[in-house]
Order: C-alpha cells, then sequence, then structure tokens
C-alpha cells in the first residue's frame, strides 16, 4: 500500500475508535460499539416549516458546509458545486448557480467536473464566498448568485473563511492561510504553517476579532495573526501529545475557535477544552475534553460533543462540568447548536436530537434524513437548518 492510503488508513482508525489506539481486543470492541437509540418522553413535536434539496449533497465525503442565513436568504452548496438560495420565510428557490462552471467555459461536449466544494457557506458584504478542495475561492452577488470574483490558494479549503473588515481569510489543510480583499479577490497577505506529517481529515476555521486572525493548528496550538499584515502574535499550546506513535500523538485544534467577550474557548482533538484571553493568550482554564467539533455558548454555559459522541454543559467561567450525556456513543454526532432553552445535535441516521440545556435530558427527536446529518445545523432567528449528507435541507421550528 502507498504511504497516502496508509496514513488515511490511520486517519479513519484513529476517528472510529475515539482517540483510541488500533487493534481488535473484545474491551475496544465494545468502545465502537453504536448506542442504540432508546425511547424518550418527548415534551414537543419540532415542526418542519419547510424543506427543499441542495442537489446532492456530500455523501459519503467529509464536509463540513453548513447552510448560512442572510438578507432574508439561506445559501447552501453541494460538494458538486450546485449552489442555491432559497427564501429565508418560504424556502422557495432564489437562484442557483453552478460552481463547476461559474465562468461558463465548458464546451457542449465537455464533461462536468465536480467543484469539490467542501469550504463555506459564508456570506457578508453583499456576496456569497465558497472554497474548494481545488484551492480555489469564489465570491457570488447574493442577491443574484452572478460571480463576483475568483481566487486561488494553495491547499485544500475545507473549512468556513472568516469575513471581517473588508478581509476574507481562507485556511487550508496544507498550512497555507491567506486574506484576500474581500471586495475584488485582490491577493493581500499569505502565511505558512507546520503541518505534522499526521492529521485528522480537518482543519481549524480561522475567525477574526479585535484586529486579529485566530485559528486553530495540527501541531495541537492555538495562535492569533494580525489581520492587517499577517503577522503572528502570540500561540498557546491546547492539545497535549502522548504516546510514542504518530497515531497517539494527533493533537489537532480543528474546532472553529469561540469568541465571546474578551476570551477565546476551543478544544484539541487529544488533549484539552480551553478558555484563553484573547488579547494576551494567557491560558485562563483547561480542563481535560478531546474534541475536533465546534464548541457553541449560551448564557455561561458551554457546549461540547467530544470524540466519543457524548455532550457536556461546562460552565464557560471555571471550566466546571455541569451535567454530560452520554446516550449517543458512536453515533457521530456534530456539534451543538442552541435552539432556545434546548442544544441540539444530528447524529450519523440523520435524527436531531434536542437536550435541555440545564439538565441534558432528550426532550424530542426529529428524523431528517437516513443519508446521516454530518454538519452542526444552523440556527438563525430561532429556526434551525439542518442538511443532510444527500442534500435534504430542512428549516425547522420548535415551540417557544
Amino acid at each position: 500500500m502507498s504511504k497516502r492510503f496508509n496514513k488515511n488508513l490511520l486517519v479513519i482508525c484513529f476517528l472510529a475508535l475515539g482517540i483510541s489506539a488500533c487493534s481488535s481486543t473484545d474491551d475496544e470492541d465494545e468502545d465502537l460499539k453504536v448506542a442504540e437509540l432508546t425511547e424518550i418522553k418527548a415534551l414537543f413535536e419540532p415542526a418542519v416549516k419547510w424543506d427543499t434539496s441542495v442537489g446532492d449533497g456530500v455523501g459519503d465525503y467529509f464536509s463540513r458546509i453548513q447552510p448560512v442565513v442572510a438578507y432574508g436568504k439561506v445559501f447552501s452548496t453541494s460538494r458538486d458545486g450546485e449552489a442555491y438560495a432559497f427564501d429565508e420565510k418560504t424556502g422557495k428557490q432564489v437562484w442557483y448557480a453552478d460552481l463547476s462552471d461559474i465562468e461558463n467555459k465548458r464546451g457542449f461536449f465537455d464533461d462536468k467536473e465536480p467543484a469539490l466544494i467542501s469550504g463555506g457557506v459564508v456570506a457578508g458584504i453583499n456576496k456569497v464566498f465558497f472554497g474548494s478542495e481545488n484551492g480555489e475561492v469564489i465570491a457570488l452577488d447574493a442577491e443574484k448568485g452572478k460571480l463576483s470574483w475568483k481566487g486561488k490558494v494553495k491547499g485544500e479549503v475545507i473549512a468556513a473563511p472568516a469575513l471581517d473588515s473588508g478581509k476574507l481569510v481562507v485556511n487550508t489543510a496544507s498550512g497555507v492561510m491567506k486574506a484576500f480583499n474581500a471586495s475584488n479577490g485582490q491577493d493581500d497577505w499569505q502565511i505558512e504553517q507546520d503541518v505534522p506529517p499526521l492529521t485528522l481529515r480537518g482543519i481549524s476555521a480561522p475567525v477574526i476579532a479585535g484586529g486579529g486572525v485566530i485559528v486553530g493548528s495540527a501541531d495541537g496550538s492555538l495562535s492569533v495573526y494580525l489581520l492587517e499584515q499577517g503577522r503572528q502574535g502570540w500561540t498557546v499550546d491546547i492539545g497535549e501529545a502522548a504516546g510514542s506513535t504518530e497515531l497517539e500523538r494527533v493533537i489537532d485544534v480543528d474546532s472553529t475557535p469561540l469568541i465571546y467577550g474578551d476570551n477565546i474557548y476551543t478544544v484539541s482533538s487529544r488533549g484539552n477544552l480551553s478558555a484563553v484571553e484573547l488579547r494576551s493568550g494567557r491560558v485562563l482554564w483547561q480542563r481535560q475534553y478531546s474534541s475536533y467539533r465546534e464548541v457553541s455558548i449560551s448564557g455561561n454555559s458551554l457546549f461540547l460533543t467530544d470524540v466519543k459522541g457524548h455532550v457536556y454543559a461546562i460552565d464557560r467561567n471555571n471550566g466546571l462540568e455541569l451535567w454530560s450525556q452520554l446516550l449517543f456513543t458512536n453515533r457521530g454526532l456534530t456539534g451543538p447548536v442552541p435552539q432556545g432553552n434546548y442544544v441540539v445535535v444530528g447524529d450519523f441516521e440523520g435524527y436531531l436530537h434536542w437536550l435541555d440545556q440545564t439538565t441534558g435530558e432528550v426532550v424530542a427527536r426529529h428524523h431528517v434524513d437516513g443519508s446521516g446529518i454530518h454538519a452542526t445545523p444552523t440556527v438563525e432567528n430561532n429556526v434551525l437548518y439542518s442538511q443532510a449528507r444527500n442534500g435534504d435541507l430542512e428549516a425547522i421550528t420548535i415551540p417557544k
């Protein structure tokens, strides 16, 4: 087998076992067991406001594509590059764009080549932005879906870009992070980060705050770069390497940094959930949790899905655990997202689960599609938008 195949196999094994060694002992077989859903006492029935389809979705490929809501529209795309804008209230299609041939260069007899969209969607300054595994960055006009500009970056764009202060910052799997002028696509600055020989299939989406770009790295660190020049500021270690093999020392920070007030909250795939001071990089507290999913917040509670599919609520002020929900072991949970008084996670069988934010009790369930839900749902104006792997997109409301 090729070296690349071996590397991918290791990453798959790493994920499947929830950060444990690849072997076939009885104990580890038990660790791999997928929890069956049990009956719940539902407090309410989630209602589908509207549903539609985003092409063929992402299939079985790795993707964190999430719908985004802006300008009265819901924007999303398939991996092939079928980009849509839907009316936020009705779900009616507003426009469609083929990102695989956005410049209309394909001849009549030419075969269609997938755009391999995996980064985004991001909306702002009346534009919608997408990134591809081919290193392409595409900006469309949000009103009509027409091409605004197209750029190029070295490496795969498999996480959403960051947009603020007229700049679009793109992070790639190759370690290259590049800033574009968001209005016209002009290159601004570019930096290269070191990438370990073995990493997860995923990267941290950058976040812009306080004049800096905050991003996690495959070496287990969290760093800030000045937005204007790309010059590096502070760096702090989040992951903790342990063991003697490359596999045991995979400590990627793939979670999107969460900015709340003057603090940053982030987590490593092996190591710690950390609270870090935005201005100085000083670590305020760290607790041992491992995850590659997004962390969310509501009030004083942080919500986290770990590598085993367990959901936790943690006090954001001191890192103390408030509750844990262990019913979803190995169900491939998404990151948690707050909706009203609840927090919602999706799973690999296409179910959405509503947990009480105060107790962690499962209070409602809804099935979107059997192809599964991989990307964390989006919540806007108390409406939840969830896109299944096959492209089924639902807008879901719950009682107030």
